[in-house]
């Protein structure tokens, strides 16, 4: 590879623990952690080939980069690219559909104990002397949840969602799924799924969670309405998409108890906006968009993303975004 490759915004996926190594073996890279609106055309100008994770490239950018060849989008989601555009001008944009499976599941699943069994809370009351002034041996400052026995609603039972179902049932839950496209039976096999209408998923399960994609009929998935059909002991964890949720009539049912409390990965708007209804919300957990970031599933994204790249200079691209 002679031509220039343009990393810009790299910092997210390799903080400074994985190594750019695989693209350097390939050519001149530049990598830059961040870069502002202002600075995408002049850092990627000159170069066939440009990595982005959240920097877009709209039809305009593209207009103005006419030795652009390819794009590898360092995510699963593409929609930062004018894909349209993309194609018009013979731009090749490739993406990672699949390496965070693991990484997300576990995530999704550590959420689901943080509100069952709240070990923050407790470990910060212990740290601040509690126990060690308390009369009795032991104390409890919110409820503890058992989850055997208990149903997990899973919306969107893809790779991730079969995950998080194999981990409920390992801990003894009842499965119960909807999906728009509901995967092969064989691809199911041993977890004793039962298929339901997604309204129905709300109405059952004890914890719902979410791991469908984003679209114009998945968005606001949860709304008021379907936060009222949940139980008052019921759960909903996101770690899919912020939008997939209306933020404010979540926040307004945790006030309420509508629901018992959420765990979110993910907001509408990230970074969140300091009057985000969710921030300060009762029994909702939030983390920083970090589902994924296990150094493990990051160093399969570096090592697809370079796969990727390698495919398309030998003249047959794979994971071609469309």
């Amino acid at each position: 590879m002679s031509e220039k490759l343009v990393v810009l915004d790299g910092y997210t996926l390799n903080p400074g623990d994985i190594s750019w190594s695989g693209f350097e073996a390939l050519g001149q890279v530049s990598v830059h952690d961040r870069t502002p609106p202002a600075q995408v055309v002049p850092r990627a100008m000159g170069c066939a080939y440009a990595l982005t994770n959240k920097v877009p490239f709209t039809a305009e950018t593209l207009d103005q980069l006419p030795d652009l060849k390819y794009i590898g989008v360092l995510a699963t989601g593409y929609n930062i690219v004018d894909i349209a555009a993309a194609g018009e001008r013979g731009v090749v944009v490739t993406n990672i559909p699949t390496y965070g499976t693991d990484s997300v599941a576990q995530h999704a699943t550590a959420l689901i104990m943080a509100l069952a069994r709240p070990i923050e809370i407790h470990n910060q009351a212990v740290q601040d002397g509690r126990w060690t002034s308390n009369i009795d041996w032991c104390f409890a400052l919110a409820p503890i949840t058992e989850l055997t026995g208990k149903t997990l609603g899973v919306v969107g039972i893809g790779r991730i969602g079969q995950a998080v179902a194999r981990i409920g049932a390992a801990m003894g839950m009842k499965i119960i799924a909807h999906d728009e496209y509901p995967p092969a039976p064989e691809h199911l096999a041993g977890l004793n799924v039962e298929m339901l209408d997604v309204d129905e998923v709300f109405r059952r399960a004890d914890v719902v969670t979410l791991h469908c994609p984003l679209t114009e009929k998945t968005e606001h998935l949860v709304n008021a309405d379907r936060l009222g059909m949940m139980k008052s002991s019921a759960i909903v964890i996101n770690t899919s998409r912020g939008p997939l949720i209306d933020n404010a009539a979540l926040a307004e049912a945790l006030k309420a108890g509508t629901i018992a409390g959420a765990g979110l990965d993910v907001l509408d708007v990230e970074p969140p906006p300091a009057d985000n209804p969710l921030l300060g919300a009762p029994n909702c957990v939030i983390t920083p968009h970090i589902a994924w970031y296990a150094q493990a599933a990051r160093q399969r994204l570096m090592d697809i993303a370079v796969d990727n790249l390698n495919a398309f200079l030998a003249g047959s691209p794979v994971n071609v975004v469309k």
